[in-house]
């Protein structure tokens, strides 16, 4: 299976895309386009990638996404379920750089937007009232025509410019090292392991995933991931534990051997390293969090 290039279908009396998913899950595959994109979730959970990096996105997470920067979004595996009666929404923005004209960004007024956009290669997550906010109009987006919603992404534009409730992603040289041509290993290699990374996944399985010897294979995926196997592969256990341990109904243990560490104390080392605190400490943070929004 191939990194490959999908994209909406836009009217033919409309200068940009704004659409209004809705699936039982979303089946769009690691994939590109050459339009920005602005991904509001506003139904179910489940994990994505942008670039090389790995995240979890829940109801109301809002990512930018630049031109040409791979990006998937996964569903938890309940939702592919036929009988689990769940629904995956999205509401997704897409234009192009030209789409009204060559020189349009190019003003002087959208100086700062330019600069926003440019951070956008690494992919942008926005967070909160900027995030609130651009949601709201995303919503009532949908239905608005002419020009009224070209003033309202115009508006989202002016949010982004003055917004520092922003997160880059993806590392800063992926898209300087991203070749298409080598899309194929990179799409097998990140497949497996985003469906297999709770199990045993030794470096000769994942080399051999790739046709590759574990010597070659080290090499690619520190040029295009930026990292070694290793640690990103402990990054997206890391990243499970941390949604897991938002739910109450296990305890550290089961989480820890649920995420795929074959013990406490490394799963332990680990958290602490890449979080700066212990899953005890994350866990209580959640809590007093949520007791403070419900506050």
């Amino acid at each position: 299976m191939k990194l490959i290039l999908q994209r909406l279908v836009q009217d033919p009396d409309k200068s940009f895309i704004v659409y209004h998913e809705k699936e039982p899950f979303f089946s769009c595959p690691w994939h590109y386009h050459p339009e920005y994109e602005l991904v509001l979730i506003t139904k179910s959970s489940g994990k994505r990638i942008i670039g090389d990096h790995i995240g979890y996105f829940q109801e109301g997470d809002l990512v930018f996404i630049g031109t040409q920067l791979p990006h998937v979004y996964d569903n938890d595996p309940l939702y592919a379920q036929n009988s689990s009666g769940l629904q995956a929404e999205a509401i997704v923005i897409h234009f192009l750089p030209e789409f009204l004209g060559n020189e349009f960004f190019k003003a002087p007024e959208f100086q700062r937007f330019s600069v926003f956009l440019e951070k956008a290669n690494q992919g942008i997550k926005i967070t909160g009232s900027t995030g609130i906010r651009i949601a709201k109009i995303m919503k009532d987006m949908i239905n608005m025509d002419g020009l009224q919603r070209l003033v309202s992404l115009l508006s989202i534009y002016s949010l982004l410019s003055e917004s520092t409730e922003c997160e880059l992603l993806a590392s800063r040289g992926f898209m300087s090292n991203f070749e298409i041509s080598a899309s194929e290993r990179v799409k097998k290699v990140t497949e497996y392991m985003m469906k297999n990374f709770t199990s045993d996944i030794t470096l000769d399985v994942i080399a051999d995933i790739a046709s590759m010897t574990p010597t070659n294979f080290c090499t690619f995926f520190k040029k295009y991931y930026h990292q070694t196997f290793i640690k990103y592969l402990n990054s997206l256990r890391i990243g499970y534990a941390c949604k897991l341990l938002g739910q109450l109904d296990k305890n550290i243990s089961e989480i820890a051997y649920g995420s795929g560490f074959k013990n406490i104390s490394n799963f332990n080392r680990q958290f602490k390293k890449m979080k700066g605190v212990s899953p005890a400490e994350y866990r209580q943070s959640l809590s007093r969090k949520f007791q403070v929004e419900q506050f």
